[in-house]
């Protein structure tokens, strides 16, 4: 099946109506060393942490990150009304660290679903301009899988995080360049 635009709107149908209030809430991602993780999704590709979860008796913390935006409703303070907020903003991702990850010889990291078997492919970042914000990325020593003029897909980028994800880098006027591509 090549999937064309009609036959998967034939196949999607309609939302039920009782799933009107859901949201896509968040993508979670198992990484080794949490300061690592969060410098690098804060720092390097600009999210802010809003919640950290720690369950002691479990060993393990949950970090929210998203996009804000200067038009966004202030997050709370209040931690019990943060972490609501947390659970209910659009797109956040949740990194998870299982304690001790970080500081064991034996552990060699997550899976990153794109060698075999594989499974998880990417997350993808929306950028205004796709060539300044890797010409960024390589300023600040980042990992690249493919480079915006690389390949038959230009003007998409995908780097690696620290711990081996692939982040898909594009912008409306790529996905456009793409969609045009394809005819």
């Amino acid at each position: 099946m090549t999937g064309s635009d009609t036959s998967l709107r034939e196949l999607a149908g309609t939302p039920d109506p009782a799933t009107r209030d859901f949201v896509f809430n968040q993508t979670m991602l198992r990484v080794k060393d949490p300061a690592i993780a969060v410098d690098f999704y804060t720092r390097v590709l600009g999210m802010t942490l809003v919640r950290q979860l720690d369950f002691s008796e479990m060993r393990f913390s949950l970090y929210f990150l998203c996009h804000l935006r200067d038009d966004d409703p202030a997050v709370p303070t209040d931690p019990t009304e943060r972490t609501a907020w947390a659970f209910t903003h659009k797109a956040m991702l949740e990194l998870t660290h299982n304690w001790g990850s970080e500081s064991d010889p034996a552990f060699g990291g997550y899976h990153n679903g794109n060698s075999e078997p594989r499974g998880f492919g990417h997350i993808g970042i929306s950028v205004p301009d796709v060539s300044r914000a890797c010409a960024r990325f390589e300023e600040l020593g980042v990992d690249f899988v493919k480079r915006p003029a690389d390949g038959k897909m230009r003007e998409v980028a995908f780097i690696r995080d620290p711990d081996g994800y692939w982040i898909e880098i594009l912008s409306a006027a790529s996905a456009q360049a793409i969609r045009e591509h394809l005819g």
